[in-house]
């Protein structure tokens, strides 16, 4: 009996490993693999909306980026700029979790939770927020060219999704 439930798991074990797929990457890495670049450059337009520090933008944004919003679209590297000034001066103790994260060579999906304090501007009442996102990121040539974001506060089973479940 032990020789076959070791044999089965020793099955299981290299059916497993043979099963990953190796061009799907989650989560923080020191791989060099475009999957991961992505992330990492999407990981630094990230810090860049909870710290207001856009020095590193030029280099992980296409010029020509577009951005798909609940609110409506934003062209242009510039528009992120301006997006990242106005969440940091309307919601200057806001603080990022990462819930789940993919890429692979040509797209990075994100789903993510912010928290903090807003002044009633930007459509957030004054006082707390807890906003959860989901951003599907097209990369071209190791820049972010065109997002889809989609908001929401929605639960599945007993995680927090967004609105893209309803």
């Amino acid at each position: 009996m032990k020789k076959i439930l070791f044999a089965a798991s020793a099955s299981l074990l290299c059916i497993g490993i043979s099963c990953n797929d190796s061009s799907t990457v989650s989560g923080e890495g020191n791989d060099n693999s475009q999957a991961q670049q992505n992330l990492n450059a999407w990981h630094t337009v990230s810090m860049a909306f909870a710290t207001g520090n856009q020095d590193a933008i030029d280099a992980v944004i296409a010029d020509d980026y577009l951005d798909h919003t609940p609110r409506g679209d934003f062209k242009g590297r510039d528009s992120v700029k301006a997006n990242i000034e106005r969440w940091h001066t309307n919601l200057p103790d806001i603080k990022m979790e990462r819930i789940k994260e993919f890429a692979d060579d040509d797209y990075a999906i994100f789903w993510r939770r912010f928290i903090g304090n807003s002044n009633g501007r930007m459509g957030i009442p004054i006082g707390p927020f807890d906003i959860r996102t989901v951003e599907v990121v097209k990369f071209q040539n190791g820049k972010g060219s065109r997002t889809l974001e989609l908001h929401g506060n929605e639960t599945i089973d007993g995680n927090d999704a967004t609105a893209w479940v309803r």
